[in-house]
């Protein structure tokens, strides 16, 4: 479960914005703030795995509570600034504050849930790493790796990419598409279009199996 704090000083938008954080599986919010220094008391105290941040603040602005907020430590939680500010310089300050991303009001529920989703995605490839490989960074950081795996071809979605690379990635060896589609649930064809992208990308191998007759069976594994 991620643990979300909301923080806006306009007492209806935290409420809408805390509606749609509660609809995102496996997010629940477990704190509203409405004045910086509420946020950063909360955020000591709730330890929230995400914030999300305006700017525009009754007592400070939102970018000082995001310096509070990012000290470096591993326990810092991730920030979603959401605010009306478009200015270049907030955004930047933003950028260079460590937000994870900036979402311009007025947005919609699926804006909100795509980042909060990513963030859940950033979270569990993190946390089940014992060392970060370079793909794995590039995934974060959005470098050219990662892009690889987030522009997809046309009719391929990136949550189902992730299941099938968690598939590859945690299996000892190669796998089949038959064998890759029954650990993921899906469709062998499915299966296979998403393996001959990272196949495409450079993310996996693949080899043939000659056997009997017929076809030689392409095996695949992840190459990170």
């Amino acid at each position: 479960m991620m643990r979300v704090l909301v923080v806006d000083d306009d007492f209806m938008v935290a409420r809408i914005h805390s509606a749609y954080v509660e609809r995102i599986a496996g997010c629940a919010v477990v704190g509203v703030a409405h004045n910086g220094a509420q946020a950063v008391a909360l955020a000591g105290e709730l330890r929230p795995d995400l914030v999300l941040l305006d700017v525009y603040l009754p007592d400070t602005s939102g970018l000082d509570v995001l310096r509070a907020l990012r000290t470096g430590a591993p326990h810092d939680p991730f920030v979603l600034v959401i605010t009306a500010a478009d200015d270049p310089a907030t955004v930047t300050a933003a950028l260079h504050g460590g937000a994870t991303h900036y979402l311009v009001k007025p947005f919609d529920a699926r804006a909100l849930r795509e980042q909060v989703e990513r963030v859940e995605r950033i979270r569990a490839r993190l946390s089940g790493l014992d060392r970060a490989g370079q793909h794995d960074i590039d995934t974060v950081f959005g470098g050219p790796h990662g892009a690889a795996t987030t522009r997809l071809p046309k009719g391929l979605t990136e949550p189902t990419a992730e299941l099938v690379e968690r598939v590859l990635r945690g299996h000892d060896g190669d796998l089949s598409a038959s064998e890759c589609a029954e650990l993921a649930e899906l469709s062998r064809v499915s299966a296979r279009r998403y393996l001959e992208h990272f196949v495409a990308v450079g993310t996996a191998t693949v080899r043939l199996r000659y056997g009997g007759t017929g076809r030689p069976e392409r095996r695949y594994r992840w190459a990170g």
